[in-house]
């Protein structure tokens, strides 16, 4: 029996870590390196993978995001995404449910 290639976030950093190595490394992807680091050292990707996630996506939705991110492996990709999802900064959010909160007689000292 033919034994299975290894993905995941190693072999995920050791790629993007050579992407960026060569300079082709676009924004874009060094921001989805540094969601996996932030997932990484929020301890999200350590442990055994043991959880099957699968879903049928519209072809177009998967090759449109690989060619964004650079990501070739389904596996990869999906770990991104939920990697992304899982670290998303509520700050935006955070900042427009602040609106009006502060009352208009509150002196600046302007």
């Amino acid at each position: 029996m033919q034994a299975r290639r290894k993905t995941g976030t190693r072999a995920t950093f050791a790629r993007a870590a050579a992407a960026t190595a060569q300079g082709i490394v676009s924004v874009r992807s060094e921001r989805l390196k540094d969601v996996l680091v932030i997932a990484d050292e929020a301890g999200l990707l350590k442990g055994t993978r043991t959880k099957v996630v699968r879903g049928r996506m519209p072809e177009a939705l998967v090759n449109k995001a690989k060619a964004r991110t650079g990501i070739k492996s389904d596996t990869d990709l999906l770990e991104v995404a939920l990697a992304n999802l899982a670290v998303a900064d509520d700050f935006p959010e955070w900042l427009l449910s602040q609106k009006n909160s502060v009352t208009k007689d509150l002196d600046l000292e302007f």
